[in-house]
């Protein structure tokens, strides 16, 4: 994975860890791991906004992908209650 991805990435796992309420030192980690990319982020204006475009596309497509009726692991023994 390259830095780009890696950046996408940690933003969207912050993305999501906020989403999902997953607490604050977690995501205290993600933010000082992309405060790490202030230096590139200062020299090209236009990088935060296509990775942080990336990382919400990736999010939409994890959060959009979830399945609305999952099928439990083991079946249910009430079913089979008569």
């Amino acid at each position: 994975m390259d830095n780009q991805e890696e950046l996408v990435a940690e933003m969207g796992a912050a993305y999501l860890c906020g989403i999902c309420g997953i607490e604050n030192a977690t995501i205290d980690n993600s933010a000082a791991y992309i405060e790490g990319w202030l230096k590139k982020l200062k020299s090209d204006k236009k990088f935060i906004v296509m990775a942080s475009g990336l990382a919400q596309k990736a999010v939409d497509y994890i959060l959009d992908h979830q399945d609305s009726n999952p099928k439990p692991v083991l079946p249910d023994p009430k079913k089979n209650e008569k």
